[in-house]
């Protein structure tokens, strides 16, 4: 049988070319997506950047430990602690002590990210001058990169500057030194002076109120030192999705190519059964077949993986997915798993079409008509019907359970597997009645077309099936990220009851001068608030931190409609605080103790409890549990009265040119429009162009064997009298219409996963709108209906460039 099955892959090599193809571009991606996901397990430990030449860096308390009884629970501070006063003290007897100060500034002209520092800090770096001096004056800067010159003068949210020096770049930041005196008033507080002095005298000094960093560790004070761990771990998400949404539509077209060939060889089996073939040897015939295929497309898979990571690593880190220094390092198990995978997806979609062809009777021999109207086999209708009922039970519990589950994006990924499955199985059931509703049309060539999708049934499902897939994965996806950005957008609008929102340039906040301005602005309520966060242990384990904005009640009132579910606004004050509906313990009354963004451990009383929602309500608090915090925003409501104009004018006065702007209503709700992160949107681009890319291969693949088949076929309706631009217009339109049914059914199984969330919004008291990607759809289903046409009608007219009379004479 082995003889047979190696002369049948090279006399049929049409039908195996596509699961070829196939199964080696998807080993290919899983050799790619191994080696990231490889090469991103233990990433180096980046050495220091503004501090390599700094002594002793001294930083104040940024994590919060929280003992349980299973160990210490550690949490990010937002809010870390200035280093005490007191062991300030101390480090000045030891030795030079240098305060840093960092803060974000504004220039017109400049780099987006300008960072200030005091001048006395450039030596840590450490920074040398290429041009000019150091700064001296108040207006005196020097810059680095060669964005500028000395001489420049530079209009900016810290006022107008001069350019008296410039220094060559080290690459992790654009900045701007002040001198020391200007940079204290720009940024009082100090969180890491750099000491020169023994470290274990500044570890004395300190003792347990601040970190004392030496080496390597110096890194922990630079700018975002977790960048790169956060980089990385998205990035894993990433491909990981992609890895396994590879492996899941390669069964697919694996799986159909190797059932629709085995339909159209039922001849060929049963001749080889009436010379004697037992059910079991043409079973491992198949099987033989696939796994030639399988182990020599996986072969090819891992060369062209090892050729496509190098690239894939520059192209991460080229679009700022992946930290600059990102490189594929040299690991083995990423090929052997690729390798046996390919192998087990080409073993595990032959084994179905094996046990068919295993049943096939000596007596099909005999047959003349090839017309496949056979039922739906038992083993694929249990096997969809058992995942239709997993998928409607999972989602039954997840509703009832934990409906915020459903909102999660590794859930909205992943979810829609199981229906898409159920429905790829389940759809010859449905293919034959929905391409004769698709073709109601009078006429020979409708007529053929529904004759033909109902005479080859297996041929529609094949054909049929990756065009659900991809339909059903694009409206799945992109319908989820749709509808819960509009979701979260209607929040917005509802909640948002001031006329105007003032906001700080550069996201530092707003001084006390500007804040006493801005309440000053007649026929106004003013509500400043702070973005904080506020820490809670749940079961005494499990340390949970929630997003929280620190405001005055009253004002907060007046501006913001708060989704309550119980309680009032107006019940807030400094020993209380606003929960939502996801704490553990949500009862207006109940006593709760938190940690505040500073770490300072609180009891506080719940006042009021929000709903849910889309999971961005967070946590309400008053200026006083919210130690450390800016502000960074301002909703101003109107009086009654107020004209708006009249006040818009006062609040832009009020808040002087280049420190911030005032926004309408309006514009705020557009400007703060949540939208899909670029992570996010790349990756759901990267898994749909994996699923349409295999659709094309399977549309392709299955349309060739099909077309090469029916050559005699053609030829009857050549003879009957057909012309061959009917022929070919009929193979056209029964391509199309195959196309249209899978995709009406993508898009049914599209409609049922949103609304699955369509109802989790509903329980989360959230807005439900559904929103389906109807341009995306169309794009998709206009590239597969693109790809059908073309793959059945080019062999089609190649073929019937022969007489009819001697395609009537080919043998299949």
């Amino acid at each position: 049988m082995l003889s047979v099955a190696l002369r049948t892959l090279r006399t049929r090599w049409v039908t195996f070319t596509g699961s070829f193809v196939a199964l080696a571009l998807g080993v290919a991606l899983l050799t790619v997506t191994g080696l990231a996901l490889a090469s991103s397990a233990a990433p180096p430990q980046r050495a220091p950047e503004r501090f390599a030449a700094a002594p002793v860096v001294v930083k104040g308390p940024d994590t919060l430990r929280v003992p349980t009884s299973i160990g210490d629970r550690e949490a990010r501070l937002a809010h870390p602690r200035p280093v005490p006063a007191a062991a300030v003290t101390r480090l000045k007897e030891l030795g030079r002590v240098v305060v840093d100060r960092s803060f974000a500034v504004r220039a017109e002209g400049g780099p987006a990210d300008l960072v200030g520092h005091p001048w006395s800090t450039a030596a840590f770096a450490p920074y040398g001058l290429a041009a000019g001096r150091a700064p001296r004056a108040a207006g005196e800067v020097a810059v680095t990169g060669d964005w500028t010159r000395p001489g420049a003068r530079l209009d900016t949210d810290r006022g107008p500057l001069r350019v008296v020096g410039t220094l060559a770049s080290r690459g992790f930041e654009h900045a701007v030194f002040f001198t020391d005196a200007r940079a204290a008033k720009l940024r009082p507080v100090s969180h890491q002076p750099v000491v020169d002095a023994e470290p274990a005298a500044v570890r004395e000094a300190v003792r347990d109120s601040a970190q004392v960093l030496t080496g390597d560790a110096r890194r922990l004070a630079d700018a975002d030192p977790d960048r790169d761990t956060e980089a990385l771990t998205a990035m894993n998400a990433l491909f990981g999705t992609a890895g396994g949404v590879t492996a899941f539509v390669s069964v697919f077209v694996v799986a159909s190519t190797f059932a629709f060939a085995v339909a159209q060889r039922r001849r060929e089996f049963a001749l080889l059964r009436s010379a004697g073939a037992s059910p079991g040897q043409i079973r491992r015939t198949v099987l033989a077949e696939a796994l030639a295929v399988g182990a020599l497309a996986s072969a090819t898979g891992c060369a062209l993986g090892s050729y496509g990571a190098p690239l894939l690593a520059v192209w991460v880190a080229d679009e700022g997915l992946a930290p600059a220094w990102f490189t594929m390092g040299h690991h083995t198990w990423p090929y052997h798993a690729a390798f046996w995978t390919g192998l087990l997806v080409a073993l595990c979609g032959a084994t179905a079409a094996s046990w068919r062809a295993g049943r096939t009777g000596p007596t099909e021999a005999l047959r003349e008509a090839s017309a496949d109207s056979a039922t739906l086999p038992r083993g694929r209708l249990l096997c969809g019907t058992a995942l239709l009922l997993t998928a409607a039970v999972t989602l039954a519990l997840a509703l009832t359970g934990g409906p915020g589950d459903l909102l999660h994006r590794k859930t909205y990924v992943s979810r829609p597997m199981l229906l898409i499955t159920a429905a790829a199985l389940l759809s010859p059931l449905v293919l034959r009645p929905l391409v004769r509703l698709l073709a109601p049309l009078p006429g020979a060539c409708a007529l053929l077309v529904r004759e033909n999708a109902a005479a080859g049934v297996r041929r529609t499902a094949a054909l049929a099936a990756p065009v659900l897939v991809t339909v059903a994965l694009a409206g799945s996806l992109l319908g989820a990220t749709a509808t819960l950005n509009g979701a979260r957008a209607a929040e917005t609008d509802e909640r948002t009851t001031a006329a105007f929102v003032v906001t700080p340039a550069g996201g530092t906040g707003f001084d006390d001068t500007t804040l006493r301005k801005l309440r000053a602005v007649p026929g106004t309520v003013v509500s400043p608030s702070s973005s904080t966060a506020v820490h809670v242990l749940e079961d005494g384990v499990a340390l949970v931190r929630s997003e929280a904005r620190a405001a005055a009640p009253g004002p907060l009132a007046a501006t913001t409609r708060l989704p309550l579910a119980a309680g009032e606004v107006g019940g807030l004050d400094d020993e209380s605080i606003i929960v939502n509906e996801e704490w553990q313990r949500h009862r207006v009354g109940e006593r709760v103790r938190v940690w505040l963004g500073d770490g300072t451990p609180r009891t506080l009383r719940i006042a009021a409890v929000m709903t849910t929602g889309t999971g961005n309500n967070g946590v309400y608090v008053t200026p006083r549990n919210a130690p450390g915090a800016t502000v960074d925003r301002v909703d101003v409501a109107l009086a009654a009265g107020a004209d708006p104009g009249t006040v818009a004018t006062a609040l832009r006065t009020a808040l002087g040119a280049g420190n911030g702007q005032v926004l309408t209503r309006d514009q705020w709700i557009r400007d703060s429009h949540p939208g899909t992160n670029r992570t996010t949107r790349l990756g759901l681009l990267l898994v749909l162009g994996i699923a349409l890319l295999y659709t094309g291969i399977s549309v392709s693949n299955t349309m060739v064997m099909a077309t090469s088949d029916r050559v005699r076929d053609l030829a009857a309706l050549r003879l009957a009298g057909a012309t061959r631009w009917q022929v070919l217009r009929m193979t056209g339109a029964e391509a199309l219409a195959v196309v249209a049914a899978g995709a009406l059914l993508g898009l049914l199984v599209a409609a049922v996963n949103l609304a699955g969330m369509g109802s989790a919004l509903a329980l989360l008291s959230a807005p439900a709108t559904i929103t389906l990607p109807w341009q995306a759809l169309g794009m998709t289903t206009a590239a597969c209906a693109v790809l059908a046409v073309t793959s059945a009608i080019a062999p089609a007219a190649l073929a019937l460039r022969r007489r009819p009379v001697e395609l009537a004479g080919v043998r299949e």
